[in-house]
């Protein structure tokens, strides 16, 4: 079917508004990302880590064999267009923090599941860690730099002039039929990709985000072998200077607000000293608020009464590896009306988005 998509508005430059931009920018379709530069959204403090495998049960993550190599080719080809690495293809080098963990690895190995191995020497890191339940292999993982393809993208879109520098005010939004108006902007479609604001948006408020909160600290480790991610009861990821490791994932329910807390440095400063044999120093601390969902799938689609604002979100901790495929089904949804994925069509809360808005 052919389009008939002039113009889009996107809110958000997180990794979903910045692909969604991209594949608009790909695609000829003139657009604006409207976004306030938070130094506390989730993909401005993450490490950016796609690990093909998951939780205690070392499962395979949701549609691994289509999202991952799907990611791997968009974020290459972002990062040619910007001339920066976006991405690079490692190991992940898997502690077993004790021995269930152990048996679940062993056993999805017996049965021969994809990406994982035993590592057969363990000599290079015997001098760097403590261990005591023996050493997996995640192969491959990846290691998407965001903190250099969000800022190199977001200078794009403002040498296009197509990026505006302040929070949406939904007091000069205006949704009409066939039209979105937002201040002097008009345009086909508006499309949030607003993090864990989503949660407070009155046309989506009512969806079931399930917003949790991660710290990170951001250590200095020169001793510290390079080039692989690292897991034990927490990730350890190189960042872009030599030596400067991210070492974080916790998930915290209930909380205040987006600060950094005393409890995470003080536990994650014992689990490091625990972990590691080499000196390090902590150099920053980091938190933020991740856009998950109770369904743990994203949201994507449009308001089944407003019907051109749509939504991108929900990613959780995944969004490195969903957010490009998803945005880029979103905009052939958008584009050709082929359809979404059923499990992220947010068709399926048609009933309770059709209330008044909050």
């Amino acid at each position: 079917m052919k389009r008939s998509i002039q113009k889009v508005i996107i809110v958000g430059q997180g990794i979903s508004g910045t692909f969604l931009s991209w594949f608009c920018y790909q695609a000829g379709i003139d657009f604006i990302v409207i976004d306030e530069a938070n130094t506390h959204a989730p993909s401005r403090v993450a490490a950016g880590i796609i690990n093909p495998v998951t939780g205690r049960r070392v499962v395979k993550v949701w549609l691994d064999d289509v999202i991952l190599p799907f990611a791997e080719t968009a974020y290459k080809a972002m990062g040619t267009f910007l001339n920066l690495p976006a991405i690079t293809r490692t190991v992940l080098i898997d502690f077993f923090p004790n021995p269930f963990m152990k048996e679940s690895f062993l056993k999805k190995l017996a049965q021969k599941e994809d990406y994982i191995s035993l590592l057969e020497n363990e000599a290079p890191y015997a001098a760097s860690f403590n261990y005591e339940f023996g050493i997996g292999l995640i192969d491959p993982a990846y290691i998407v730099h965001l903190q250099q393809l969000l800022p190199a993208w977001r200078t794009f879109l403002k040498q296009q002039r197509r990026l505006v520098e302040e929070p949406l005010d939904f007091e000069q939004l205006r949704a009409e039929a066939g039209a979105v108006h937002y201040k002097d902007h008009t345009a086909d479609r508006l499309l949030f990709c607003d993090g864990a604001a989503g949660s407070a948006n009155p046309y989506f408020s009512r969806l079931p985000f399930a917003l949790n909160k991660g710290e990170a600290l951001i250590i200095e480790a020169p001793e510290l072998p390079a080039g692989h991610l690292y897991k034990k009861s927490m990730l350890l990821a190189p960042i872009a200077e030599p030596g400067i490791f991210w070492a974080g994932t916790n998930y915290i329910w209930d909380f205040k607000d987006e600060a950094p807390t005393a409890d995470f440095r003080q536990s994650a400063t014992h689990t490091l000293e625990q972990w590691l044999k080499v000196p390090f120093k902590i150099i920053d601390h980091k938190a933020s608020v991740r856009p998950a969902t109770v369904e743990r799938r994203p949201f994507a689609g449009f308001h089944p009464v407003y019907t051109n604002i749509g939504i991108l979100n929900g990613m959780g901790t995944k969004g490195c590896s969903l957010a490009p495929y998803f945005a880029h089904q979103l905009m052939e949804h958008l584009l050709y009306q082929r359809p979404l994925q059923p499990e992220v069509d947010i068709s399926r809360f048609k009933g309770i988005l059709s209330r008044p808005l909050q």
